[in-house]
Parts: structure tokens; C-alpha cells; sequence
């Protein structure tokens, strides 16, 4: 495992775009709309690299390792990871410039999304919400005052 001490996203930039022009060139699930963009890569509090890649065939959340405790699962294989927005499944994959990298799928294919404009915007959401608490764990809005009782105290003319 090599950690990265710096932000991953041009080497990320880098390699897939070298697999866009050679692994992908000419397959149908190529959105040629879209190109290959690393976004908002930035270091967890347990030291490794969280982001999302846009590709022409998919939109990832990535994990690079950053520091210790990085789990030894091999390629192919599942590991779980856990945001402020739950637990995801992530698939374990390598690139020989990368090493061993762990991804989410958003979205695949992205035929979805008619510009790279669309697709960034979508990946920048995603970032947000990854820090953010699912709905079901945010408290319920306070009460307010008891809705009037009947039409004329709701008309202000009494009860």
C-alpha cells in the first residue's frame, strides 16, 4: 500500500484519462459529453483521501490511502466505509499508477446526464452529502404554535 501524502486528484486526472484514450476508447457506455474530472479530494479525519471521479462511463466516490490502517482486502474484493451519511459498500480495485484504491459507484452509465457541467454538479452534491446525517437521524423540526382551532380564531376574530 502506498499512501498518498498529497492530493491524488492529477495522478487520478492523469491515469484515467490515459484509460479513456485506450481501455474505453470506442465502447458504447462512453458518454463523449463528459470528460475525466477529479473533485473535492480531501483527507478524512482517519488520514485517507476522499472524492469523487467523473468519467465518460462513470461517476465513483474514490478512498486512497492516506496513513495507517488501511484495510488489506484484495482487488475484486468489498470493503465498507463510514460517512457522517452512512456506511458504503465500496469494491477494492487496482491501477499500477495507483495501486490499490477503493470506489462507490454513483452513477454508471452516465448517459444520464446531457453535459459535464450536469455530471460535476451532481459529483459536488454528492461530496456535500456525504457529510451530512441521513434524514432519518435528523431531529424533527421544533413546534410551534397550535394551529388555530377554529375558522374565526383563525381569522384572528376570536374563538
Amino acid at each position: 500500500m502506498k499512501p498518498w501524502l498529497d492530493d491524488p486528484s492529477p495522478v487520478l486526472a492523469a491515469v484515467f484519462g490515459d484509460i479513456l484514450l485506450t481501455r474505453m476508447a470506442g465502447l458504447a457506455f462512453v458518454n463523449p459529453a463528459l470528460q475525466v474530472e477529479p473533485l473535492g479530494f480531501r483527507r478524512d479525519a482517519d488520514g485517507h483521501w476522499s472524492g469523487v471521479l467523473v468519467t465518460p462511463w462513470a461517476i465513483n466516490l474514490l478512498r486512497l490511502p492516506g496513513g495507517e490502517g488501511w484495510p488489506a482486502t484484495l482487488a475484486g474484493g468489498r470493503h465498507d466505509w463510514r460517512f457522517a451519511s452512512g456506511d458504503y459498500e465500496f469494491t477494492v480495485a487496482e491501477e499500477e499508477r495507483l495501486g490499490r484504491y477503493h470506489l462507490c459507484s454513483l452513477f454508471s452509465p452516465v448517459f444520464d446526464f446531457a453535459t459535464h457541467e450536469q455530471a460535476r454538479l451532481t459529483a459536488l452534491a454528492a461530496i456535500l452529502a456525504l457529510d451530512q446525517p441521513p434524514l432519518d437521524a435528523m431531529p424533527e423540526p421544533a413546534a410551534t404554535e397550535k394551529p388555530p382551532s377554529t375558522r374565526r380564531a383563525f381569522l384572528g376574530l376570536g374563538r
